[in-house]
């Protein structure tokens, strides 16, 4: 049978990719209760950085858009390893978290991480709606240009 995520996925063209392991001393996913925290993910697919340079000099509003939402595809990917390959467990998106690497005089920042709660809603629906937090800084991890993190409420 398949499951109403997974068919959702399916429908958006959305294949998750196989997760990767942390680079330092963290781990990707911590479950607390019903709640599970997702560590910040970036763009990045088979490996390799998809995105690497600045918003406001390097990309787009646009096209830092499509790095949140690869950050957010990257997300769900963990989030289904954490729940042994059920995504139908997720009760709810409680909060986004995004980072921009931005120049200095940038000010699209909830803009481009839109592109990651976009992308939540349309997966979880209503219950994909969160709170969230939209920051600028001046580097990210190998200069990508956005990261994520994320809360989810589960059973």
């Amino acid at each position: 049978m398949t499951e109403k995520i997974e068919q959702r996925l399916s429908e958006l063209g959305i294949s998750l990719p196989a997760t990767t392991s942390p680079s330092a001393n963290y781990v990707s996913a911590r479950r607390l209760g019903n709640q599970i925290y997702i560590s910040g993910q970036v763009p990045s697919a088979g490996g390799k950085d998809t995105y690497t340079g600045k918003l406001g000099s390097d990309f787009s509003v646009e096209e830092g858009q499509m790095a949140a939402r690869l950050c957010a595809i990257n997300i769900l990917a963990q989030l289904k390893q954490a729940l042994d390959g059920n995504l139908d467990r997720v009760v709810g998106v409680i909060r986004l978290g995004g980072f921009v690497n931005a120049e200095p005089d940038f000010r699209d920042h909830p803009k481009v991480i839109n592109g990651a709660s976009d992308l939540m809603v349309e997966v979880f629906g209503e219950a994909g709606r969160h709170a969230r937090a939209a920051v600028g800084c001046s580097s990210l991890p190998r200069n990508v240009p956005v990261e994520v993190d994320a809360i989810f409420e589960v059973n």
